[in-house]
């Protein structure tokens, strides 16, 4: 049941279908973009859509129809990473919400606030195996935070208003809405306030949000890091979604510690900053991976510590204490034991550190001179000598371009590693990509959300010929709705990321990536979609002239780049080693001893 809130809305009383008080809902909420793709189960709301727009133009509410559901809800998903704010997807029943498990599995992995609302069956054929039926309820549950079927029109309000408050709330991730189409079609009073009651939930909720950090453990925390001679700031991307980064900055800044971030961390400090040691974990720089294994204090803040960073979890910052600031206290000691930890929000608990150490002078300078020694000596190359263009090469010109101010995008592959390694995030919410899943053709759909809730941002969707084939449908729709999405395809004519692992570890046997994908010519595909700029380059020649042109062009833009397929991504911790056993490949400095390793962690510096 809902609680009784007194409704001040002033379309309280109003009769409604359930179909218009789910938009009013929307709208109230402050969505003002819905990506979906129709049917039968979900016409009555995309009418109300509709009739939405036409009598409040003032409040439009933008529909953006994909050529898929999965790219619905990936568009809502980056929409969602690129504003802070809930994206919403809109799709049928049946085959239409199954084609979103992908996306709101993803959106969970990463922690997205996300919406999808699904048409389903009216409630009298639900489990009747009707028409485009599915079971979503328990095909869900597995999947996003919370699934709520609707069952009962007097709750339909406080159900939507509820499912955005989880969404937001805490650690944040993806519910999913199943809207059977006779609640839809249904006609009642429009209450304007309410939600569901969250017992469980709210209470958890309620503990985290009045967590305060005591004066014992403030001053147990400022003992560790008094004592520390080189401590390191861990950071993941519950920075990014708790809207901690300034926090992060001035806390790194006053007490001189150095940062690496995770994938999904990135920008969470700028990039460019000389404190930013870039990313750690399997493909970090090789310095942010010796820094973690030479500290001897490591500060996780808004990580999980999961096995694309921490990899041989027993080896891991082996040297160091561990302090660990999450809000899910499930992440807390669930790979690698903390001596101090913290459950609550990372920018309060950091605005309380910064101000409990006001008059703390702690330095490390010679810790600090190591780390900058670190980037020098170990910092990214690739080959210069190749005649084929190198993926790295062509990153670190568009970068020159735009400078850290761009939304990059990605799909997952290579070409994902070689942007969170060659561009600069001076800013969050500026790389978009998908961490835990790892899920190909996340890109293109991604920047067009993005794109949407920025219309004023350059973003650019950094993608592989194999990712790029997933949802390649989206291409047309940048050009129907001319959103002027840039889409980079670095064309290595394979799964090279599968192919390296292959040539590592498999014998060069190329099970599977063997077809070498040379039927599919983009250029053309891409103006057949509607883009006006579309062009391939293969002579390194050509390259700055025709990036400049693509950054530049009006509009919708794809530029084909074709590159070397031996070009890896180095540095590799293979799967279950150390950082000790990193690759550093043929062109990135390694290191042949510990420089610690005839100390004791308190005798370094």
């Amino acid at each position: 049941m809902a609680k009784a809130d007194v409704a001040n809305h002033l379309r309280a009383g109003e009769t409604m279908t359930g179909a218009e008080m789910a938009i009013q809902i929307l709208s109230d909420e402050g969505v003002d973009a819905i990506f979906g793709y129709s049917g039968g189960a979900i016409l009555p709301t995309y009418d109300a859509v509709f009739r939405w727009n036409e009598v409040y133009p003032d409040k439009e509410i933008k529909l953006l129809v994909p050529a898929n559901e999965q790219g619905a809800a990936f568009m809502a998903a980056g929409y969602s990473r690129a504003t802070g704010r809930v994206g919403v997807a809109l799709v049928t029943s049946g085959p239409g919400a199954t084609n979103t498990v992908t996306p709101v599995r993803d959106a969970m992995a990463d922690s997205v606030p996300m919406i999808v609302i699904c048409g389903q069956v009216p409630r009298a054929a639900v489990g009747t195996d009707a028409f485009q039926e599915a079971p979503v309820f328990n095909v869900m549950c597995s999947c996003a935070k919370h699934v709520f079927l609707v069952k009962n029109p007097d709750e339909l309000e406080a159900t939507i208003r509820t499912a955005f408050y989880i969404a937001r709330s805490g650690r944040p991730g993806p519910v999913v809405i199943d809207f059977p189409k006779d609640v839809q079609n249904w006609e009642g009073e429009f209450v304007g306030a309410g939600m569901l009651e969250l017992k469980g939930y709210q209470a958890r909720l309620d503990r985290m949000e009045q967590a305060t950090l005591p004066d014992k453990k403030i001053a147990t925390f400022f003992d560790m890091l008094k004592v520390a001679k080189r401590p390191l700031i861990y950071a993941g991307g519950g920075i990014i979604n708790s809207n901690a980064s300034e926090e992060l900055t001035a806390f790194a800044k006053k007490y001189q510690v150095p940062v690496v971030t995770t994938l999904m961390g990135i920008g969470a400090i700028d990039t460019t900053d000389p404190l930013c040691l870039h990313m750690l974990g399997m493909h970090g720089t090789a310095y942010a991976n010796y820094a973690v294994d030479d500290c001897d204090f490591l500060i996780a803040i808004g990580a999980r510590f999961d096995d694309r960073v921490a990899g041989k979890a027993d080896a891991f910052a082996a040297r160091a204490k561990i302090a660990h600031i999450d809000i899910d206290a499930a992440e807390i000691g669930k790979v690698k034991a903390a001596d101090w930890h913290h459950v609550g929000d990372a920018a309060v608990a950091l605005r309380t550190l910064i101000d409990a150490g006001s008059d703390e002078v702690i330095t490390h300078q010679a810790w600090l001179d190591y780390v900058q020694e670190l980037k020098e000596k170990h910092r990214m190359a690739y080959n210069l000598e190749s005649d084929i263009i190198q993926p790295q090469e062509v990153l670190a010109l568009i970068n020159e371009i735009t400078k850290g101010d761009a939304i990059i995008t990605t799909g997952v592959g290579q070409h994902q590693m070689f942007a969170a390694q060659y561009f600069d995030f001076k800013a969050p919410r500026t790389l978009l990509t998908s961490g835990s899943m790892g899920t190909m053709g996340y890109g293109l759909p991604a920047a067009v959300g993005a794109q949407v809730g920025c219309p004023d941002k350059l973003v650019i969707d950094v993608d592989g010929d194999g990712s790029i084939r997933m949802n390649i449908g989206e291409m047309e729709t940048c050009t129907n709705y001319d959103l002027p999405v840039k889409v980079l395809l670095l064309n290595n004519q394979g799964d090279g990321m599968v192919v390296q692992w292959q040539t590592l570890y498999f014998g060069s046997r190329f099970s599977g990536t063997d077809k070498t994908l040379h039927q599919k010519d983009f250029v053309a595909a891409a103006k057949a979609d509607g883009f006006k700029f579309s062009e391939r380059v293969t002579d390194r020649g050509d390259l700055k002239k025709v990036v400049e042109a693509f950054i530049a062009a009006d509009g919708p833009a794809f530029l084909e780049v074709m590159t070397d397929a031996q070009a890896f991504v180095y540095p590799m911790v293979g799967p279950g080693l150390s950082y000790k056993e990193m690759l550093t490949g043929p062109h990135i400095n390694g290191r042949e001893a510990d420089p610690f390793a005839e100390l004791d962690a308190a005798d370094a510096f």
